[in-house]
């Protein structure tokens, strides 16, 4: 009976908040990926053939990373700015890349022949 109590306890006071902050953390990142894609089509100059919903890939893949990148070379609560800058900047490179790959490329005609009939 205690083993069930202990069990419980370590279930309701440790793996749940770890799994909330993990759901958090997501979310969070998602939302923010919102707006990193955005801007990160904003330096980018031109148009980009790519839908709203790469766009929210591409920004949600660029905090990820970034967000790693940032906090594995600072730490988790030092220069968030220069963490914010890496985001927007992996964000920027992943919509270019996604862009690249998605581009529509011309139909040319090498050669006709007309035929008089």
């Amino acid at each position: 009976m205690i083993l069930w109590v202990f069990v419980a306890l370590v279930v309701l006071f440790v793996l749940l908040p770890i799994i909330g902050a993990a759901i958090s953390w997501v979310v969070w990142t998602a939302i923010v990926g919102i707006f990193l894609g955005g801007l990160a089509r904003l330096i980018i100059p031109g148009r980009q053939n790519i839908s709203i919903l790469a766009t929210i890939v591409c920004g949600w893949i660029g905090s990820l990373i970034g967000g790693a990148i940032g906090d594995g070379v600072w730490g988790w609560h030092h220069h968030r700015f220069a963490t914010l800058l890496i985001e927007i900047g992996v964000a920027t490179v992943a919509v270019l890349a996604w862009s690249g790959t998605h581009r529509n490329r011309p139909i040319t005609v090498t050669h006709h022949k007309i035929l008089d009939i």
